[in-house]
């Protein structure tokens, strides 16, 4: 029959719901019905902040297993009435850790087949970053900070004591949840639905991506490359003007480099919103000129012709003497884009880079040539407004000043 069972494998923090929302979504849009069965959801409904503590999460904890096997159990029976009605794909969204948990999934599943999907998530800038996150949960308002991350933590490490990969399923796919990559899998290719859960997987998400750069320098005026100048007051007027412009929108998550004109034009949007998300990445830090830091164009022209004329002949693939390439950006703007994506989710984020990176990240979604990538428009008082998915594509490019 055309009903299928998917089960959501993984430690808590590795981006498991952000993947059963997206499935979910894909489906929907191919009229295909399918519902989430979230076991934190129903735990949370049934026990409260009962279930909160860590020693909940102790196998040794009589209570604790006995509670989570229950909720489990009403999770299963919540998605095979579904199944049994006009639903066509449950997705089972929990950590589902260990094999004995998963067999018993299979068994209690019989009369459909079970696709078991693996997140994996090793970076451990962005494990942080996501059990922290978890911290600001609405179950842990009564916790200190301290005391939030210290129990999450401990949750983790009882799941880590019973925690076996996948592999021993009939149907399963291990997937990395950063880079949205199938790593291996057991195909459940027979199955209508696989190839559009397959593309949910490893499609790329953008669910609104604000890319700017930051606003005039000093350096700017003067003609000069690279450095760390700060914004002239038309730089600053360009900042307040953007949060202006986008004041009253959701930005939970704001990325600068660490660079001293990327969070001074950030500032007036972080004012506004205190409970932003923020983190300054050295991946979108502007281009490196090595020896030809700020220099003036016309003073490499005149003192260094040999590099002026190298650059011009191959403008992507030539570093500055000491310096970087638009050609070596590439891998160092892809894995901070991937970590601000990852981090943010499906929440929308705003990045404030530079040129040469902002260059860099608009050829990530444009497949541009390498030969025209550094010359791609990237205005100061203009940002670009992204929206990437498997059935949507956007590119806006927007006046703020």
């Amino acid at each position: 029959m055309r009903k299928l069972y998917v089960v959501m494998v993984g430690l808590p923090a590795r981006g498991k719901s952000t993947l059963a929302r997206r499935i979910r979504e894909c489906l929907v849009e191919e009229g295909i019905q399918a519902a989430i069965f979230n076991n934190g959801d129903l735990r949370r409904s049934m026990l409260g902040t009962e279930s909160t503590e860590a020693e909940f999460y102790n196998p040794g904890n009589a209570f604790g297993l006995l509670a989570r096997e229950n909720i489990a159990r009403r999770n299963m029976e919540l998605a095979k009435d579904y199944l049994a009605g006009a639903g066509e794909v449950a997705i089972m969204d929990a950590t589902n850790a260990s094999r004995s948990r998963r067999r018993q999934i299979e068994e209690y599943f019989a009369e459909f087949p079970t696709l078991f999907i693996e997140c994996v998530n090793e970076d451990p800038l962005l494990l942080d970053a996501c059990v922290r996150r978890k911290t600001l949960l609405p179950e842990y308002a009564a916790y200190s900070s301290e005391d939030a991350l210290k129990s999450f933590v401990s949750r983790i490490r009882y799941y880590e004591n019973i925690y076996s990969p996948v592999g021993e399923e009939r149907y399963w796919m291990r997937v990395d949840a950063v880079t949205n990559r199938v790593i291996e899998e057991q195909s459940c290719d027979h199955s209508p639905y696989y190839p559009a859960i397959r593309e949910s997987v490893v499609a790329t998400w953008v669910r609104s991506l604000y890319l700017i750069r930051h606003g005039q320098t000093a350096f700017n005026l003067e003609g000069r490359i690279g450095g760390d100048p700060p914004l002239t007051p038309r730089g600053l007027s360009q900042a307040r003007s953007l949060a202006r412009h986008l004041q009253g929108k959701d930005l939970p998550y704001i990325f600068t480099s660490t660079r001293l004109r990327s969070h001074q034009f950030a500032s007036p949007l972080l004012a506004e919103r205190p409970d932003a998300a923020t983190r300054a990445m050295s991946e979108f830090d502007e281009i490196f000129a090595g020896e030809c830091e700020g220099m003036r164009y016309e003073d490499i022209r005149r003192d260094r012709p040999e590099v002026a004329s190298a650059r011009t002949a191959d403008k992507y693939g030539y570093a500055y003497p000491g310096g970087e390439s638009y050609a070596d950006l590439n891998g160092r703007v892809r894995r901070g884009l991937v970590r601000a994506l990852f981090l943010a989710g499906d929440a929308p984020l705003l990045i404030v880079g530079h040129q040469a990176i902002n260059r860099t990240i608009l050829s990530l979604f444009l497949n541009q040539r390498n030969e025209d990538v550094p010359y791609i428009h990237i205005p100061q008082n203009q940002y670009y407004h992204i929206s990437v998915t498997p059935r949507r594509k956007l590119f806006e490019l927007i006046k703020f000043a």
